[in-house]
């Protein structure tokens, strides 16, 4: 049974949320919220259907609440009269700072790819600037700040050179992957919790302080991957589609795990500002809520308006409203499989949507392809259809 069929679940769900102040704490809850749903087994299957109707509609104001993020335009001439100013006051800072470099070689300074000196005139540099600023709420200050510290740890880091570093992630290439694009054109990046169930993975990737150091900077490698592929032109696609999948995914009581979940989100957060158009959490199990609400207060609220979040029976139904089916693999509902010789991504689905009760004719275009057969073939059909004709007499 689970976690939403009991009212007695529900509310110890909601009391593990509230009182998650520690992180090691929250085994010890989640094993109260288990043993509270064993306890009240023997509820009457009409009270069991109103509490799973009232956990629907429960869930589909979550994501309508946490789904409402829209993504704003790029453009100059789009910008509010004060969004201008900001814009143009962080130009002003940056071009200073930069002009203000002693050594000429420090000032050809380029953030994925993109020139920071807005004097130079690329118009991508706004889409870069814009990043920071929304992620700061248009606080020149704050978003200078964030600019800064991101260029220093990119610099400590040595992230420019991530990505030919070939050895990270080794085994690892079904934990996260990019595979297509939304119905906006996002590139989709794919994280897959379930993997790590396997123990031997697990401690491959968390054994070890090293370990979760390199697994950490194998997820930046990704990130910087996708990256590759967005356009930062002003009405270019220029974030990514997050796909999170918790099916069969290690409970908060792996210390480890949830630990380099917390890092991740942080340091994404802190040095790839509206990097992430949507992120989509799917297969959502009861105690992920738990998690949800200790990683809550490290995120800013654009960033929280930006979950979906989607039980197992709403996996297929909640993607579908974000990518295409040909772009969804067929292992969550969609048509995409890999080395399909008969369907590929270029043969996009047609959708219709009836409404019940009634009716609608659909065709089907089918090439026409020549069939080929043997004379003895041939004479064999003949010679069936004769008998077949005589039969009748």
């Amino acid at each position: 049974m689970t976690a939403e069929t009991t009212p007695m679940a529900e509310e110890q769900s909601l009391n593990v949320q509230q009182e998650a102040a520690a992180v090691e704490e929250e085994k010890s809850k989640v094993v109260v919220v288990a043993a509270a749903v064993d306890k009240d087994d023997d509820v009457p299957a009409d009270e069991t259907e109103t509490e799973t109707k009232r956990e629907e509609e429960k869930e589909a104001s979550i994501v309508e609440k946490n789904g409402s993020f829209r993504e704003e335009s790029n453009c100059f001439s789009d910008l509010k009269e004060t969004e201008k100013k900001a814009l143009a006051e962080l130009r002003e800072k940056i071009e200073n700072a930069i002009l203000g470099k002693e050594e000429e070689e420090e000032r050809d300074v380029a953030l994925w790819g993109v020139p920071l000196l807005p004097s130079e005139g690329s118009e991508s540099t706004d889409v870069i600037l814009l990043k920071f600023l929304r992620a700061r709420e248009f606080k020149v200050k704050d978003a200078y700040e964030m600019f800064e510290k991101t260029l220093q740890w990119r610099k400590e880091a040595k992230i420019d050179s991530v990505i030919g570093e070939e050895e990270l992630g080794a085994g690892l290439s079904a934990a996260c992957y990019m595979d297509g694009v939304d119905r906006e054109g996002h590139p989709v990046c794919y994280n897959v919790y379930g993997v790590f169930a396997d123990e031997a993975l697990y401690q491959k990737a968390f054994g070890t302080e090293e370990k979760r150091g390199e697994f950490l900077r194998w997820r930046v490698q990704l990130m910087e991957k996708g990256i590759q592929k967005l356009d930062f032109k002003p009405g270019g696609v220029s974030s990514l589609l997050q796909i999170t999948d918790l099916k069969n995914s290690p409970g908060i009581s792996k210390k480890e795990l949830r630990t380099a979940m917390k890092n991740a989100v942080q340091l994404l957060q802190d040095n790839y500002p509206e990097f992430v158009a949507r992120n989509i959490v799917v297969n959502v199990p009861f105690w992920y809520y738990a998690v949800h609400s200790i990683l809550s207060p490290f995120l800013t609220q654009r960033t929280k308006s930006k979950f979906v979040f989607a039980r197992p029976s709403k996996v297929t139904e909640t993607l579908l409203k974000y990518v295409p089916a040909e772009q969804i693999p067929v292992s969550y509902g969609g048509f995409k499989c890999q080395k399909d010789a008969e369907f590929s991504i270029e043969d996009t689905v047609s959708e219709l949507i009836m409404k019940a009760g009634s009716t609608e004719s659909i065709e089907i275009p089918t090439p026409e392809v020549p069939i080929f057969i043997s004379l003895s073939s041939f004479l064999f059909l003949v010679h069936i259809t004769v008998h077949q004709v005589f039969k009748l007499y």
